[in-house]
């Protein structure tokens, strides 16, 4: 039956085997991986006997499993243009993907392939699209990127997925990750022409260390904790660190880069040497710690003056241990200071505005009344803030 398929496909609707050919039954769309820049071929599982046998249970593709994973007519219309026309094997021409009904997949089905920069819902899509933008005939901006200019796009790009984060799962989160996705693609696409690496050699380095580094998962180690999991990465990134007859064992915290913002990096570690052991027995010496290094910031400040190199370490010691101190609470302390950042942003906002109604600058006015100013927009952001909850 296959073969037949096959051969109406190629003289009624064109199929080109140079272009591959996918055959996918029926039963299984919703957990078989489909490039809509290949020929696709859907067909009731009894028809492709016995090249093909029953699916056997599997769920939605991970990747493709979230809104209408589970349903075969949202996954194609997912994957193709609303007007992509479907042939219909003995049937009538003029279905399309934004018609199709389930009931069309009682028979078998021919999709044309998608022009590769089109099949925006697959892996290979960008690929094709950053490739053709660096053609001589392409964009001149995209032209003119190295690896250095595109550094500060990475950072921009990964600090609006962090700041989207902060809403949960949303659609503009969607829209930030598919930027930040953009940037992996580009440098890809600059290493693929210097002839050092390609996106798949970027794939498979983070697949294959992944799983490596989960053997409590992939193999038969045992991990019944997030503490046994973190210990055993450690181990297992040390044990790659010393590879090589030779070869010098890095530190723990070697690979923390140096452009990471001071405060995440002394969180991650802080992480990192917890992980390993090295940590606080409970909170309460965080505490005792966040005193004593107080204290310190007092007495450099009383013995070397303010903005000396003496005040200034002290104070990176004890933002390092506050920063230690949100750890062990569970909060971000990255996150917990853009928080602040952007209530104190609110709240200033607000007492600007009560001053420039009362015709007083800030600046002439006392410490009693900007105070008096700040409790009053405290209490105006908090009512603010229960009237939008």
């Amino acid at each position: 039956m296959l073969d037949a398929l096959v051969t109406e496909a190629r003289l009624r609707f064109g199929l080109d085997l140079s272009r591959g050919l996918q055959v996918v039954p029926t039963e299984g769309l919703v957990a078989i991986p489909i490039e809509a820049s290949r020929p696709l071929i859907v067909a009731p599982v009894t028809l492709l006997a016995p090249v093909a046998r029953p699916p056997d249970g599997d769920g939605p593709l991970p990747g493709r499993h979230g809104p209408g994973g589970a349903d075969p007519v949202a996954v194609l219309r997912r994957l193709y243009p609303a007007d992509h026309p479907i042939g219909r094997f003995g049937g009538p021409d003029g279905l399309t993907i934004g018609t199709l009904g389930e009931a069309d997949l009682g028979a078998p089905l021919y999709l044309a392939p998608l022009p590769a920069e089109e099949a925006f819902a697959g892996p290979w899509a960008m690929p094709a699209i950053s490739a053709r933008l660096r053609q001589p005939d392409g964009c001149p901006w995209d032209r003119e990127q190295t690896h250095e200019s595109l550094r500060r796009h990475l950072l921009e790009e990964a600090y609006e997925v962090y700041d989207a984060l902060a809403a949960g799962a949303t659609p503009e989160l969607a829209e930030e990750l598919g930027d930040l996705w953009l940037q992996v693609v580009l440098h890809a696409q600059l290493a693929a022409e210097a002839g050092v690496f390609d996106l798949a050699d970027v794939q498979a380095a983070i697949g294959s260390k992944i799983v490596r580094r989960h053997p409590h998962v992939f193999g038969d180690a045992e991990a019944r904790t997030a503490s046994d999991v973190n210990r055993q990465w450690e181990r297992i990134k040390k044990g790659e660190r010393g590879e090589g007859e030779g070869a010098p064992a890095d530190g723990a915290l070697d690979g923390i880069g140096r452009s990471l913002p001071a405060l995440a990096a002394s969180a991650e570690m802080q992480e990192r040497a917890a992980s390993l052991g090295y940590d606080w027995p409970s909170i309460d010496g965080v505490y005792e710690k966040v005193a004593e290094e107080l204290a310190e910031v007092r007495e450099a400040v009383a013995v070397d003056g303010p903005g000396s190199d003496a005040v200034r370490e002290e104070v990176g010691d004890l933002l390092f241990v506050l920063a230690n101190v949100a750890r062990k609470l569970g909060a971000d302390p990255e996150a917990s200071l853009r928080i602040a950042n952007d209530k104190f942003r609110r709240r200033f906002r607000i007492v600007e505005r009560s001053a420039a109604a009362g015709g007083r600058p800030l600046r002439d006015m006392s410490f009693a009344e900007l105070d008096a100013l700040w409790d009053a927009a405290k209490v105006e952001d908090g009512r603010a803030a229960e009237a939008d909850g």
